[in-house]
C-alpha cells in the first residue's frame, strides 16, 4: 500500500500466532499491574540524595482520641487505617520486577503487617512544633524499603496545645498530589465519627514466579503490538492518522521541550549538590487574601504564590547569600494536574510538569506579578501540560526514552529547573480523623539532585498552608527563607489597586 510502511498479512499472523500461543501456555493463576512509564520514572530517578517519595504532617486534636492512660488511642488508630486498605489496595502491594528488561509491577504482598507501615512516636512532653519539625526531617531523610508496600504512616503524640500528629511518607511511584487528597478523604471524614469499620479478610492474590511474570509480559507486550498494527490499516485507510489532536499534541511537545528540559539553569546558593538529609519547615496565609490579590491583579491563585515565591527566593538569595540576582535564570517546575474527574481517587500520577522562568531579578512586585501572568499564560496557550505528558507518552516505547534523557541530564548534573514549586488545592472545611479535628496539613515535595529546597502548598479550611522541604546543609536558616515569603507576601498586598 503506498503512502507508509504497512505490516504484510504473514507478518501479522506471525505476531497473532506467538500472542495465541503465549495465552494457551498453562499456568497457575497469578496477579499483577505493570507501573504506567510516569510511575515507573520516579522509581529509576531515585539516588542515595534524591529520594522521591512525598510526605507531610497533619497536625490534628488531641483530646478525642484520648486513652484511660493519657496517650493517643493508637489501637483505635490501627483499627481504623486496616479498615480502610480495601478502598487503597496499592498499600498492601510491593514491588516486582521484569525479569528480561527490570520493568517494575506491583504484586500484592503476602507478608504485609500494617504494625511495620502504621508507626507510633512520642515528643518529649509538652512538644514544641520545631521538635516536630525536627522528627519531620529525619523521617523523610531515609528511603522507603522496596521490598515492602511504599508508605510509612508515623503518629506522633505529645505535641503542646493538645495536638498530636500524623507523619505521612509515601513513594511518589504509587500517589501525585491531587489522588493523594482524595486519599486523604479515606481516612478523613467530614464530621467527627467514633465509627471504626470492621476489617475485611484479605487474601493476597498469588504473585507470579519469574518465569510466568516473563512469559505474560511478552504476551502483554505482543499484544499491544498486535492491536496497533491491525489498527494501523483502518487508520490509514480512513485518513484519520494524523488528526487536529495529534498535530496539536505535536506542538504542545515542542513547546514542552523549548521552555527549558534540554538546558541548564543557572546555578545559585539554593542548588548545591545536596546530601540524603533533610529538613522540615512550614508557616500560613490566609487563603481569602491570596484570592483578594488574585482577583486585585488579576490572574490565578498560582500565579500569586509564584509570584510571591519569586520575590522570596529574591530577597533570601541578596539578604542571606549576597548573591547576585541580576541577570540570573532561575527556573521553577510547577505540576500541573491532568487528573479528569472520572480519575479522581485512583491511585497512580496523572500530572505534567510545566517550566517556566521566575523572575527574581525584577525588583518591582508589581512587574514580577506581570512576569509570573504571562509566562503562566503562555504555558496555557501552547499547553504544555499537554506537551509534557506527551512526552512521556511518545517515549515510553522509543530507544531513546524521555527518561534515559532525564537520567542523563541528572547524571551530568545539569539542572532543567532550580525549584519545585507545587500548589495542591483541598477542602475548604474542616475534615476529621475519627472524632479528632485535622488543624493543618503541611505537604512535601521531593528533591532533585542538586535541589537544596522545594516548595508544596496546600489549602485547607480558609488557609494557604506552606511546607518548605530542604536539603539539611542548604538551608539551615529555613526561618529566614518564611521571613522572605511574608515579606513578599506584604509587598504584594501593599501595592495600589
Amino acid at each position: 500500500m503506498q503512502g507508509g510502511f504497512l505490516p504484510s498479512l504473514p507478518v501479522l499472523k506471525i505476531c497473532v500466532r506467538i500472542r495465541l500461543d503465549i495465552h494457551n501456555m498453562p499456568m497457575t493463576e497469578f496477579h499483577y499491574e505493570p507501573l504506567s512509564y510516569l510511575d515507573a520514572s520516579f522509581l529509576a530517578l531515585e539516588t542515595k540524595t534524591s529520594h522521591m517519595h512525598v510526605a507531610g504532617v497533619a497536625l490534628l486534636d488531641a483530646a478525642p482520641l484520648k486513652g484511660d492512660d493519657g496517650g493517643i488511642d493508637i489501637a483505635r488508630i490501627r483499627a481504623h487505617v486496616e479498615s480502610k486498605l480495601r478502598y487503597i489496595p496499592r498499600y498492601r502491594q510491593r514491588l516486582d520486577w521484569v525479569p528480561f528488561d527490570r520493568r517494575p509491577v506491583w504484586v500484592d504482598d503476602e507478608h504485609f503487617s500494617i504494625d511495620y507501615h502504621l508507626r507510633h512516636s512520642s515528643l518529649p512532653r509538652p512538644g514544641t512544633e520545631s521538635q516536630l519539625k525536627q522528627l519531620a526531617g529525619r523521617i523523610v531523610s531515609t528511603p522507603l524499603d522496596r521490598s515492602k508496600p511504599l508508605w510509612e504512616l508515623w503518629v506522633v503524640e505529645g505535641l503542646d496545645d493538645d495536638r498530636f500528629a500524623l507523619i505521612a511518607k509515601i513513594h511518589h511511584c504509587m500517589i501525585d498530589g491531587l489522588s493523594g487528597v482524595d486519599l486523604t478523604t479515606i481516612l478523613l471524614n467530614v464530621v467527627p465519627s467514633s465509627e471504626v469499620e470492621e476489617p475485611e479478610v484479605w487474601v493476597p492474590r498469588p504473585a507470579p514466579t519469574p518465569t510466568q511474570l516473563s512469559v505474560a509480559e511478552i504476551a502483554r507486550l505482543t499484544g499491544r503490538l498486535v492491536d496497533r498494527l491491525t489498527h494501523l490499516s483502518e487508520a490509514v485507510r480512513d485518513g484519520v492518522m494524523l488528526t487536529d489532536r495529534t498535530l496539536d499534541k505535536s506542538a504542545a511537545a515542542f513547546s514542552s521541550l523549548r521552555s527549558g528540559w534540554l538546558r541548564a539553569a543557572d546555578r545559585t546558593p539554593l542548588n548545591p549538590d545536596i546530601g540524603p538529609n533533610r529538613r522540615f519547615d512550614w508557616t500560613d496565609t490566609p487563603l481569602e487574601a491570596i484570592k483578594d490579590l488574585k482577583n486585585k491583579l488579576g490572574g490565578s491563585v498560582n500565579d500569586v504564590v509564584l509570584a510571591i515565591t519569586a520575590g522570596a527566593v529574591r530577597q533570601f538569595l541578596i539578604e542571606e547569600r549576597g548573591y547576585d540576582v541580576g541577570g540570573a535564570e532561575f527556573r521553577v517546575m510547577n505540576p500541573v494536574s491532568t487528573r479528569s474527574a472520572a480519575q479522581r481517587g485512583a491511585l497512580g500520577n496523572q500530572i505534567a510538569m510545566w517550566l517556566l522562568d521566575l523572575p527574581i531579578q525584577e525588583p518591582d512586585p508589581r512587574v514580577r506579578f506581570e512576569k509570573v501572568r504571562e509566562a503562566t499564560g503562555n504555558l496555557k496557550k501552547t499547553n504544555q501540560a499537554l506537551g509534557a505528558a506527551t512526552l512521556v507518552e511518545i517515549s515510553s516505547g522509543t530507544p531513546i526514552t524521555l527518561l534515559s534523557l532525564a537520567n542523563r541530564v541528572v547524571g551530568q548534573k545539569i539542572r532543567p529547573f532550580n525549584m519545585t514549586v507545587t500548589n495542591i488545592p483541598g477542602p475548604q472545611f474542616p475534615m476529621y480523623l475519627l472524632e479528632s479535628e485535622m488543624i493543618a496539613n503541611y505537604a512535601m515535595v521531593p528533591l532533585w539532585a542538586q535541589h537544596g529546597l522545594g516548595i508544596a502548598l496546600f489549602s485547607y479550611n480558609g488557609r494557604l498552608l506552606w511546607g518548605i522541604h530542604a536539603d539539611y546543609d542548604t538551608l539551615p536558616d529555613s526561618d529566614r527563607f518564611l521571613a522572605a515569603i511574608h515579606d513578599s507576601f506584604r509587598e504584594l498586598q501593599n501595592l495600589p489597586s
